[in-house]
Formats: structure tokens, sequence, C-alpha cells
């Protein structure tokens, strides 16, 4: 009983005592490593606030710097557009007065009705009769890359968009078939002009064109119309529906109107000039 009423009596203040006592005497002493972990996360989270209030100040002295920039880049864009839509219009409206002055000249030069016919020949005069109108149009399901189809190229990955090279044989097609004058989209097509691609867009003469593409020939229409479906560019266009869903449509029409070429400019060729002889 003298142990448990010691025990009792002193409880366990005698030992922490003395273990305090021991501390003391060694010169350990200090705060608890519980309360000192908590203090030196209070000044971690204290630091890392103080480091986002100054980077938020900082942000918000640049901000009207940067709003200033960004209203002075976006009024430099709006001028430089506007002068880009003059120099348009100017190249449109001397692109007209050259066209004009081709056709007063091909006028006075003869031919029936006014009409040269080097003028409907060369495209630079519009021309009106019968023909065919045909569409060609991508595919429904066309759609970005071609799986390594055979008709994956560069520029144009996808297996149901028409290409460059497919209107190419479209027109060629036409022209071996009969055609007299032929336009895509309203874009008259002369000797001197290009079908090809730009990335993912078809242009006629550097213009692009967007799809559906509707070209018009002018001709014989019934029998342009079976001499080109039977022809090698009227069976490849066919396979293209067939085999990748391209939608191809040709009508015969009674009277088609195909506007001028806006300018036929001739820099290299002369015209040969037979001498006399004597």
């Amino acid at each position: 009983m003298s142990l448990l009423t010691n025990v009792m009596d002193h409880s366990l203040d005698d030992g922490y005592a003395e273990a305090a006592a021991r501390k003391k005497a060694d010169g350990v002493g200090g705060l608890p490593k519980t309360l000192s972990a908590k203090l030196g996360l209070a000044a971690g989270l204290v630091l890392a606030a103080l480091v986002v209030t100054v980077g938020a100040a900082q942000a918000r002295v640049a901000a009207p710097v940067v709003a200033k920039e960004r209203e002075e880049l976006i009024d430099r864009i709006d001028r430089e557009t506007e002068a880009a839509d003059r120099l348009e219009k100017t190249v449109d409206t001397l692109r007209d007065t050259v066209s004009a002055r081709q056709r007063e000249a091909l006028r006075q030069s003869g031919g029936t009705d006014g009409t040269s016919l080097v003028g409907i020949l060369s495209g630079a005069t519009e021309v009106q009769g019968p023909g065919v109108k045909l569409v060609v149009n991508d595919a429904k399901e066309a759609t970005t890359g071609g799986d390594g189809d055979p008709r994956e190229t560069s520029g144009f990955s996808d297996t149901g968009r028409v290409r460059d090279r497919d209107m190419q044989r479209v027109v060629n097609g036409l022209w071996a078939s009969g055609a007299e004058a032929v336009s895509i989209n309203g874009q008259r097509l002369t000797a001197l002009s290009a079908v090809r691609a730009a990335g993912d867009a078809i242009l006629v003469d550097n213009k692009p064109l967007v799809p559906p593409y509707t070209v018009l020939a002018v001709g014989d229409g019934k029998k342009l119309s079976t001499r080109f479906q039977n022809s090698a560019d009227g069976l490849y266009l066919h396979a293209l529906q067939e085999n990748y869903g391209i939608r191809t449509g040709i009508s015969v029409e009674s009277d088609l109107r195909l506007p001028a070429a806006p300018s036929v400019i001739v820099r290299t060729a002369q015209p040969r000039i037979e001498k006399g002889t004597s």
C-alpha cells in the first residue's frame, strides 16, 4: 500500500521535473517541435502570400501598358486592313478599265455583231449560248485525314474533297469534248488561266473558289454532254463519285451566259507578220 500511496501522491511530476532539469542543465530547452513546425509553416505561408501580393501588384501596374499596346496593335491591324481593301478596290478598278479597253479594241477590229472571234476565243468577250452545266462538290462525309489512302497528298489529305487536279481534268475534258468557252464559279477561263491549289483551297487565276464548283461550258449541249461523260476525264469523275462519294451532276442547258475574263494581258508573245514576197 505504501507504493500505491507514493504513486498517487507524486504521479509523474517528479519524472518530468527531473527530465526538464537535465535538459536545462544540458542547454537544450526551447519550444516543442510541433510548435516550431507550425511556426515554420506559418512563415512559409506568409512568404507565399507576400510573393503573390507583389506579383498581383506588378500585374496591376503593367496592365495599363499591356492594354495600351494591345489597342495600338488592333488599330494598326485595322489601318492595314483598310489600306489593303483600298488597294484591292484600286486593282479591281484598273482591271475593269483594262478589260473595257480590250473589249473596245476588239470591237473596233471588226467581227459579227461587233464582237470579234478573237475576243470570244481569248475569253476577253462575254459569251452566250447553249451548253452544259456541271456541278462538282465534296462528299457529304468529307473530313480531314486520308489514313494512307492513295488520294492523300500534301494540301489535300481528305479523300472526299475535290482537288485542283480533279478540276483540271474536268476542264480539259470539256475542252476536248468541244467546249467553246468555260467558266468555274463565274471565273472565265482563258489560254492563260491556271487551276491550282493553295493549301486546301482551289484557285482559278489566283482567286480562291469554294465548293460546290459550278462549271459552265458553251457548246453543242447534247453532244458536249455525251462526249464528256464518255471521255477518259468523264469516267475519271464518275470513279471519284463511286469510290470517294464526290457529288457530281451534269445537265444540258439551252442558254448560258459566261462573263468576260477580268483581264487578258500578253507581255511576251508577238503576232507573227508574214513578209511579202517581191
